[in-house]
């Protein structure tokens, strides 16, 4: 992954206006490059990539499929679903950083792409957490939250964050005997 001046961004939607539009709004930022399918997307795509910008409804390809290969492809970018489809519990198990609903403001989009870089840089369960909280804030803001999945992603997000508060707990306590040595 790289620094935020260098970060490389992939926008993919398939309505080209909206691609120029976001690239706009990044491009002085970030290196952006840009997709208008799926297909093409998953062949730009590749280890250079920091953020991944995937909208969920294109045609012959689908941005879930699109998240799906990239992460087979261990290609180690943080994606954000960027759509118009509003949240269900069928995101539970999508395994994205971050879902925000169009339309996004120019503040929001390069919002959102500086917090996936700064969150590279964060160890695999911070990670985890994030995009747990990501999930859970999107089902609320739908109101989908009155099923057995959105009670499944609560336990979990709780798990993690228990977990990474004993990780805390002990690397402070650890740096206090440190210094009595």
């Amino acid at each position: 992954m790289s620094d935020d001046s260098n970060a490389t961004v992939l926008l993919v939607d398939d309505e080209e206006a909206l691609v120029s539009m976001y690239e706009a709004y990044l491009a002085d930022r970030y290196e952006v490059r840009t997709a208008t399918s799926g297909a093409e997307a998953l062949s730009i795509a590749d280890d250079t990539v920091d953020v991944a910008l995937l909208d969920r409804r294109m045609p012959e390809m689908r941005g879930e499929e699109v998240l799906r290969e990239l992460r087979a492809a261990e290609i180690g970018c943080r994606v954000a679903m960027l759509t118009a489809v509003q949240p269900t519990v069928d995101i539970v198990d999508m395994p994205f950083d971050d879902y925000r609903v169009k339309p996004v403001n120019e503040a929001e989009l390069v919002g959102v792409v500086e917090v996936l870089i700064e969150r590279a840089a964060y160890g695999e369960r911070s990670q985890e957490f994030f995009a747990l909280a990501s999930k859970k804030a999107a089902l609320e803001v739908a109101g989908e939250t009155s099923s057995d999945a959105y009670e499944t992603l609560c336990t979990e997000l709780d798990e993690v964050r228990v977990e990474l508060d004993r990780q805390l707990d002990a690397v402070g306590a650890e740096a206090a005997f440190s210094d009595l040595a």
